[in-house]
């Protein structure tokens, strides 16, 4: 489950690079950003779910949507009451997006912590079961 995240971005990547769109005029191109920053955000707040164990699909096409469109709608207000909501914007998804890639690096490397030491605890004890099953020497 935790997978469908990551292709999904790569091949978003891929077929973006393929395409090969012309330049995004002006103010559409803070939308298109925003937009991206706000799904960006979201696949990382579903990669952490799914490494948690608490990725639900509904909750992730939902916030997927609501927050590009709210992001949006944010730029959009911004430019209309001449306030640059968009770096306001710019900076609260970026800051989430690295509390999530945080969260995410910590959580794996975690996991792979644990499995080293279980297995440094299993090659304990079957060395010592093979040497509590050799019998003693009699003397």
């Amino acid at each position: 489950m935790i997978l469908i995240p990551i292709v999904a971005l790569i091949l978003g990547a891929m077929i973006a690079i393929a395409i090969n769109v012309p330049a995004v005029p002006g103010i559409y191109g803070q939308y298109l950003a925003i937009a991206c920053l706000a799904g960006f955000d979201t696949i990382c707040g579903g990669i952490r779910a799914g490494m948690e164990d608490k990725f639900r699909r509904a909750v992730f096409v939902s916030g997927f949507i609501s927050n590009v469109v709210i992001a949006s709608f944010l730029a959009w207000l911004g430019f209309k009451i001449y306030i640059n909501l968009f770096l306001a914007v710019a900076l609260v998804l970026g800051a989430r997006i690295f509390t999530n890639l945080s969260l995410i690096r910590r959580y794996g490397l975690t996991k792979w912590e644990d499995a080293r030491e279980r297995r440094r605890l299993q090659a304990q004890a079957q060395s010592q079961s093979v040497a509590n099953a050799q019998p003693e020497p009699n003397p």
